[in-house]
């Protein structure tokens, strides 16, 4: 259901929520680019962002502006015109691969699409710190991977310090052991996004909030800028795909969601957020039981998977979530002052999602959509427990599809080519001016 319809009949609360928290975001990015620029240290080179000014436009530019063009001429088509479901998915994926393959090209050509990852000669600073250098600690083999994967972290790059041990054995089973061929895992699996955001929109509002949460998703700035080059990517596409099978009230599908969240908790920590998200949801929705019911359900999924890993190899889970966070304290994040990123963090992850996203998802919080204030409840508690000091544009990449979600609850059609339109241009503008790692 829209907000349109619930508030038809009654005058709509005053719109101050969604002003309030844009314009709050943009002075507490202020405020941190001007401690940064006077000879301050919040963390990061651009606080609250991690990127840095670095104009450059390759030829292949010309290959994005042409792409985008096209997109924002199609997309508002596909709302009406896609004939069924299964086309518009099929249809909404391609345009996903599209806009994100060639926005990366813009600045670095291809190699965009993958230099992130690279380590050696022709490698990039970042490659030292990403999944690849990681994948030497499985040569003992996966069993005495995860049964020292607490002990052996001290010896991983950093990302994979930050994470359970999922990502580095999904690499090892699917042969992954170059720079493009894990590019590829991410923009092909995260692109699935769009889709996902279409199946989980349609689940909590019909076909039409579907489509549009799907063409909101493709034109996301944070989704296309640090998409094609990030495995948050594929962890968005995982908890997506979580999420919108725990809020279905078909016990196959929650069956199902449980063991897809504990697979995405295997993956990754901030995954764990999601079976939380979706009890939310279903709390308002369908009351406390039921919400319960998924909380449990999910979270057993999570214990069963990591109960037997346990018995069948001595994986400790409760010992790596401990690592991980001891390794957190005493990383990049001790020189980041809570102070400033428990704002400074939802203002980055904000405004890189796009503030038209911002505001919608707001409006639709305001007027009681579930999916709405469900995501601002769970980035509020990620903000004031500082699971995550600064990079939150890039680690919460999971929140931004479900913010899509919300804000499809609130877009008018009438007004979805102007926003999709300001989405692009932002995409588009951070690319060709700054050097954004991912």
């Amino acid at each position: 259901m829209t907000i349109q319809a619930r508030a038809a009949g009654r005058r709509p609360p005053v719109a101050i929520l969604a002003p309030s928290v844009c314009l709050g975001a943009i002075a507490v990015a202020a405020v941190g680019i001007a401690i940064t620029l006077t000879g301050g240290h919040l963390g990061t080179w651009t606080a609250p962002f991690l990127m840095r000014w670095a104009p450059r436009v390759d030829r292949h530019a010309i290959i994005t502006a042409v792409v985008f063009a096209g997109a924002l001429k199609v997309a508002p088509a596909l709302l009406t015109r896609a004939r069924d479901g299964l086309a518009f998915a099929l249809a909404s994926y391609a345009l996903a691969l599209a806009l994100g393959l060639s926005l990366n090209l813009a600045h670095n050509g291809v190699r965009g699409w993958w230099a992130m990852f690279a380590t050696g000669a022709h490698g990039s600073y970042e490659g030292h710190f990403e999944y690849l250098l990681g994948l030497p600690l499985l040569r003992g083999g996966i069993g005495h991977f995860l049964r020292d994967f607490p002990t052996l972290l001290q010896h991983a790059p950093t990302h994979v310090k930050g994470n359970p041990p999922g990502p580095l054995i999904a690499m090892h089973l699917l042969g992954i052991h170059t720079a493009a061929q894990l590019a590829a895992l991410c923009i092909i699996a995260g692109s699935l996004c769009v889709p996902l955001a279409y199946d989980l929109g349609r689940t909590l509002g019909g076909e039409r909030r579907g489509r549009i949460a799907a063409l909101l998703a493709s034109f996301t700035p944070s989704m296309l800028l640090f998409g094609v080059s990030s495995l948050d990517y594929v962890f968005a596409a995982l908890g997506l795909a979580t999420a919108a099978l725990l809020v279905r009230r078909d016990p196959r599908a929650l069956a199902a969601g449980a063991a897809l969240a504990a697979l995405a908790a295997f993956c990754s920590w901030l995954l764990l957020a999601i079976p939380a998200y979706a009890a939310l949801v279903v709390h308002q929705r369908d009351g406390a039981r039921r919400a319960a019911l998924v909380a449990l359900i999910a979270l057993g999924g999570v214990v069963a998977l990591d109960g037997a890993l346990w018995l069948a190899t001595g994986y400790d889970p409760i010992s790596a979530l401990r690592a991980t966070a001891s390794f957190y304290r005493h990383g990049a994040a001790a020189g980041r002052p809570y102070a400033y990123w428990v704002l400074g963090s939802p203002a980055a992850w904000a405004l890189m999602l796009g503030l038209p996203l911002v505001w919608y998802s707001l409006r639709a919080a305001q007027h009681g959509d579930e999916s709405a204030r469900a995501l601002w409840l769970i980035i509020a508690v990620a903000s004031l427990l500082g699971f995550t000091k600064a990079e939150t544009e890039r680690i919460w990449l999971p929140f931004a599809p479900l913010a899509c979600v919300a804000a499809a609850a609130a877009v008018p059609a009438g007004r979805l080519r102007p926003n999709l339109l300001l989405l692009a241009s932002q995409a588009i503008a951070v690319e060709l001016l700054f050097f954004t790692v991912w």
